[in-house]
C-alpha cells in the first residue's frame, strides 16, 4: 500500500491518473459513448447497404416496364392487381 500511495504522491502521476480517469469516464465523449456510437454507425451502414439494394432492384424493375404489356404484367403479377370482371387466386406452396 505504501508504494502505491508514494506514487500518488508524485503530482504528474496524480495529475495523469486524474486526467485519464476524467477522460475515460467523466468526459462528454467518453468511452462508453465512443463503443455506442460506433455500433449505432455499424447499424446505420448495414441499413444504407439494405435501402441501396432495394434501390437498385427498384431501378432494374422500372427499366423493364418500358411498354404497357410489361406494366400489366408486372402489376398483375407481383401487386395482384385485377380488371374489375375478373377474381383473383393466390397460390402459396408450402415447403
Amino acid at each position: 500500500m505504501k508504494k502505491w500511495l508514494q506514487y500518488l504522491k508524485n503530482k504528474f502521476i496524480l495529475a495523469s491518473v486524474i486526467f485519464l480517469v476524467y477522460t475515460l469516464f467523466l468526459d462528454e465523449n467518453d468511452i462508453f459513448t465512443i463503443i455506442r456510437h460506433k455500433h449505432k454507425l455499424y447499424q446505420l451502414e448495414i441499413a444504407k447497404q439494405e435501402v441501396s439494394a432495394d434501390l437498385e432492384k427498384a431501378r432494374k424493375t422500372l427499366r423493364t416496364l418500358n411498354s404497357n404489356n410489361e406494366l400489366e404484367r408486372y402489376a398483375r403479377e407481383e401487386k395482384f392487381f385485377k380488371k374489375d370482371d375478373e377474381d383473383i387466386f393466390v397460390i402459396f406452396e408450402e415447403k
